[in-house]
């Protein structure tokens, strides 16, 4: 499925409960108006629209948020009457997130799965960490990173970066295929030489790297041997340069600003070489 194409509700998730015309959910399970029923109510409510919209990955994640708050919500509930109202609600809360968690299961297996992140300009919480860690398990074990732009010493820091996440528990990772373009000009040793240090640092943690060149390069694209692929419009080199060395965001990623770039996350079932 491409970005551009409007995905279709399947017949397995036919909006059977019809959400839209379930009352309230703060006036249907009688909850009060302190913050975490306040916060609960403002979740589910967003979740019921982006079900409605059949961004089913976005609703699951809302859904599952704002059934934790409700059952946050029925420890803190004495009456009775709102306990069993409250008990019903989640019931169907539950029922509705289980049926799209099936349907994305089954996506995955058909290699339709497709999730779309758009990072904005100076967003920051975006670190490898922070957007891989969903893909990432301990069935991880080879991996594929095909940028053009492992270049200079910026982004062979990136590289770098990347693959010490990778090496992190859970993964089990053992070997790492890179394909690049060559530096054609002065910092061609440079790469060459990085990358050499790098090979030797994943050898001595027991991971093969192996390293291609293509002049033809144009694609940026990461793929995990468990069929998670991921491509990042801008490659593993969306971080802003730093303000100075002792600014925030120099070490700790989640707080580097981005430049804007699109992350479009496929799965497949099957994970072809490079």
């Amino acid at each position: 499925m491409t970005a551009s194409r409007k995905r279709s509700r399947p017949a397995s998730l036919q909006p059977g409960l019809r959400w839209r015309k379930i009352p309230g959910i703060m006036a249907k399970s009688g909850l009060g108006q302190d913050p975490q029923s306040t916060a609960a109510a403002t979740v589910l409510k967003r979740a019921v629209e982006l079900d409605s919209e059949s961004r089913y990955p976005q609703a699951l994640v809302c859904y599952q948020e704002g059934i934790d708050l409700l059952l946050q919500v029925l420890k803190g509930t004495k009456d009775n009457t709102k306990r069993c109202n409250l008990r019903e609600k989640i019931s169907k809360y539950m029922d509705r997130a289980e049926n799209i968690k099936e349907h994305l299961e089954q996506e995955k297996e058909d290699g339709k799965y497709h999730k779309q992140i758009k990072i904005e300009e100076n967003a920051t919480g975006f670190s490898y960490e922070s957007l891989f860690r969903e893909y990432l398990n301990e069935t991880v074990t080879e991996v594929w990173i095909e940028d053009p732009y492992i270049r200079h010493t910026h982004q062979l820091y990136n590289f770098l970066r990347f693959c010490e996440m990778l090496i992190k528990r859970p993964c089990k990772v053992k070997t790492i295929h890179l394909l690049t373009s060559l530096d054609e000009g002065t910092e061609q040793v440079q790469q060459s030489r990085g990358l050499q240090e790098i090979e030797e640092s994943l050898r001595s943690h027991g991971v093969l790297l192996e390293v291609r060149y293509s002049s033809s390069i144009h694609d940026r694209e990461i793929r995990f041997n468990n069929g998670w692929m991921i491509k990042i419009g801008r490659g593993l080199d969306y971080f802003k340069k730093p303000q100075s060395r002792f600014s925030l965001g120099y070490c700790d990623f989640d707080l580097r600003p981005c430049h804007e770039t699109t992350v479009d996350i496929f799965h497949k079932k099957h994970t072809k070489n490079i």
